[in-house]
C-alpha cells in the first residue's frame, strides 16, 4: 500500500457486537503505521464494514469520492460482490496489503438528472417506480430516438455490477463491469393490442443517453431508486440517464475476480 494512503476512515454501522472487532481493527491499522481519522474528507482509504448495503451507503454518504480508495469488508461470513475481506481474517487483510495481493480496480457509476436540475450519481441502480395503485406510464428515449412508450410498475437502470442486484431479479443479464454500458430492465410492464415495449432488459453503450418521460396523468410522484435508498422527488416530469466520467476506485484482492464472486454468490 503507498505511503501516501495512509489515512483511514471506517464507516459501519455501530452494534454491540460489531463495535468489539471494529476495535481491533483500529488496533491493528495502528500498529501498521495507518492514521484514523473521524472526518471521511481527510481520509485516502474509506473502508465500509457490513454487506454489499453498507458498501453502497458508505460510497453515497461520503460522495462517491474520486481521490481515495474503497474497501468493502464483511461483518459476517456471506458472499459480497463489493466485499472482499471478512472482518475475522485480520492475517488476510495484512498480508494481502504487505505482499501487494490487492489491485485497484475501478467499477462504473451512472449518473440520473431529474427535470434537468439534480444530479445524483449510481453505483449500482437508479429505479422509478409508482408510489400508486396504478401502472405509471414512461415514454423511453435512446438518444434522439423514440424507442417506445413503457406502462407498468417501474425501470431499473443499473450498472453493470448492479447487474447482480434488483436488475438480476428481473431476470436483466448480468453484465462484466469491464464494458462501459448499463442496463434497462422493466417491472411489470403491460403487453397488449394498446401498449407494447420490447419486453426484455436491453444494454446500451456509455455513449447513450437514457431519457425517460414521466406521462403526467395523476402518477406524478414516483419513488426514485438510488443504489439502496428511495427519494420521494414531487412532480418527476423526466429523467436524463448516462454513464458517468467518474468511477469508483476499490480495493479487490488479486485472485478474486468478479466472475468469482458471482460463481461464489449464485451457484
Amino acid at each position: 500500500m503507498s505511503d501516501q494512503r495512509r489515512n483511514l476512515y471506517f464507516y459501519y454501522h455501530p452494534s454491540q457486537e460489531l463495535d468489539e472487532k471494529v476495535k481491533e481493527l483500529f488496533q491493528l491499522a495502528q500498529d501498521n503505521d495507518f492514521h484514523l481519522t473521524e472526518n471521511p474528507e481527510e481520509a485516502n482509504i474509506i473502508l465500509a464494514i457490513g454487506g454489499d448495503g453498507t458498501f453502497l451507503q458508505a460510497v453515497r454518504k461520503t460522495g462517491f469520492r474520486q481521490d481515495c480508495l474503497y474497501v468493502g469488508i464483511r461483518s459476517h461470513n456471506e458472499a459480497g460482490l463489493y466485499c472482499d475481506f471478512n472482518i475475522d481474517d485480520h492475517e488476510e487483510m495484512i498480508y494481502a496489503m504487505k505482499n501487494a495481493e490487492v489491485e485497484v480496480r475501478r467499477f462504473p457509476i451512472i449518473e440520473a438528472t431529474v427535470n434537468g436540475e439534480s444530479t445524483f450519481k449510481c453505483l449500482n441502480e437508479c429505479s422509478v417506480r409508482s408510489t400508486l395503485i396504478k401502472s405509471i406510464v414512461v415514454d423511453v428515449h435512446i438518444d434522439d430516438l423514440h424507442f417506445e412508450t413503457f406502462r407498468g410498475d417501474g425501470l431499473v437502470i443499473a450498472t453493470p455490477t448492479g447487474s447482480t442486484g434488483y436488475n438480476k431479479s428481473t431476470k436483466g443479464a448480468v453484465v462484466d463491469p469491464k464494458l462501459p454500458c448499463f442496463q434497462v430492465s422493466e417491472l411489470a410492464s403491460l403487453n397488449n393490442n394498446r401498449y407494447r415495449t420490447l419486453g426484455s432488459s436491453f444494454i446500451l453503450s456509455g455513449e447513450r443517453t437514457l431519457k425517460l418521460d414521466v406521462r403526467q396523468d395523476g402518477n406524478d410522484y414516483p419513488v426514485i431508486g438510488m443504489d439502496n435508498e428511495a427519494f420521494s422527488i414531487r412532480n418527476i416530469q423526466d429523467l436524463t440517464i448516462k454513464l458517468s466520467d467518474d468511477v469508483i476506485k476499490t480495493v479487490k484482492m488479486k485472485h478474486n475476480t468478479y466472475w468469482d464472486r458471482v460463481k461464489r454468490t449464485f451457484l
